[in-house]
């Protein structure tokens, strides 16, 4: 038999607890949620696009758009082969936007398939900011359609929309 030692006798409150089940459940919970999380979160079904560039139709209406950055790190905007500032761009976009509406007569004539569409060719050391402000300046004019230029890698495929 076993004897306790100590004062208080056999009726005096244990003041120790055994943690092991408690460790043991808590262990059990933390390999339930390791297993159980990723499969949460990577619920979502997706299905990426396979291709490595689309043919782009150039209209005589679209807007094409060269930036680069200057030598001091300022934005440089090309229209067709015209340097233009932010202003200007913004200006010029409003007026072609203006003048397209107006050739089909008015906005109640024009078509999804009427409105010109913004082609940015940005070169690859450009920073985001030199091509996001054009975007915003494009739509804030009201382009709603604003799409990339870009060079696929060599011997990439191509799959073309019918």
């Amino acid at each position: 038999m076993a004897m306790s030692v100590g004062p208080g006798g056999e009726d005096a409150p244990i003041n120790t607890i055994n943690t092991t089940p408690l460790v043991d459940v808590m262990l059990v919970l933390l390999i339930i949620f390791l297993i159980a999380v990723p499969v949460v979160v990577q619920t979502v079904e997706l299905e990426l696009p396979k291709v490595a560039f689309e043919v782009t139709t150039t209209k005589p209406e679209n807007v094409s758009l060269s930036i680069n950055a200057g030598d001091d790190g300022s934005c440089q905007v090309y229209w067709n082969m015209t340097k233009v500032d932010s202003s200007e761009l913004l200006n010029r976009a409003v007026a072609k936007l203006e003048a397209d509406i107006a050739k089909v007569g008015g906005i109640e004539n024009m078509t999804p398939e009427d409105l010109p569409e913004v082609h940015i060719r940005g070169d690859i050391n450009t920073p985001y900011r030199c091509i996001g402000g054009t975007i915003y300046t494009m739509q804030r004019a009201g382009f709603p359609k604003v799409g990339f230029i870009s060079e696929p890698d060599p011997g990439s495929l191509s799959i073309q929309r019918l």
